[in-house]
């Protein structure tokens, strides 16, 4: 059984990608063996300098390849906000960092509200991508979440900016959602769907 890293110690992360996982059924299971960040000891904060996804995933997935040999693959999300020039976007993490916070939840949804706040079209969409170093080469995944940004906070689970995204032909926020209602239409989900696919083919 191949191992493949998954570049995270973010426990959310962690728990869409295995409910993903078993969702798509047990062939990718049986042929190999994913692992997070802290299975193979790495406790680093990886950097992620890039202005795209896709060059921050890569950086992620080549830190690990570099430091502990293991094919990997690394993913970067955001939320892109029409209005806002498609900000906070690869920022999304950080995005009230220039106030004190950082990786602050509460903080980045408080910032993003006030400056939509006067703002009629909420137009936004999520986007992740995901980069797989595998046996020397690499490969892409993409998946886009379309929807809009609400007025409020409405629901307490998920993650990030989940309690303020409504996607799109829906009226309850992410946040409102269960796990796998969630999962069947997020940007993550898409993007986890098209991996899956690739690794049943090898």
């Amino acid at each position: 059984m191949k191992k493949i890293v998954f570049a995270t110690n973010n426990r959310h992360k962690i728990e869409e990608i295995s409910a993903l996982l078993n969702e798509c059924g047990s062939e990718v299971g049986e042929k190999f063996e994913i692992l997070s960040l802290s299975d193979i000891g790495c406790t680093a904060d990886i950097p992620e300098t890039s202005e795209t996804f896709s060059g921050n995933a890569l950086q992620k997935a080549e830190y690990v390849k570099t430091h502990f040999d293991y094919d990997c693959f690394a993913d970067d999300s955001g939320l892109e906000v029409r209005a806002l020039g498609m900000a906070p976007g690869v920022h999304s993490a950080r995005y009230a960092a220039d106030e004190g916070f950082d990786h602050d939840s509460e903080a980045n949804m408080d910032k993003l509200l006030s400056r939509m706040a006067k703002i009629q079209h909420r137009e936004a969409q999520f986007r992740t991508v995901i980069v797989l170093l595998l046996d020397g080469q690499m490969f892409e995944f993409e998946g886009i979440c379309k929807g809009t940004i609400a007025t409020e906070r409405m629901g307490s689970g998920g993650f990030g900016y989940d309690p303020i995204f409504v996607p799109e032909g829906h009226e309850e926020s992410f946040a409102q959602m269960g796990m796998e209602a969630k999962n069947a239409i997020s940007h993550r989900g898409k993007a986890v769907r098209q991996l899956v696919d690739f690794l049943k083919t090898l």
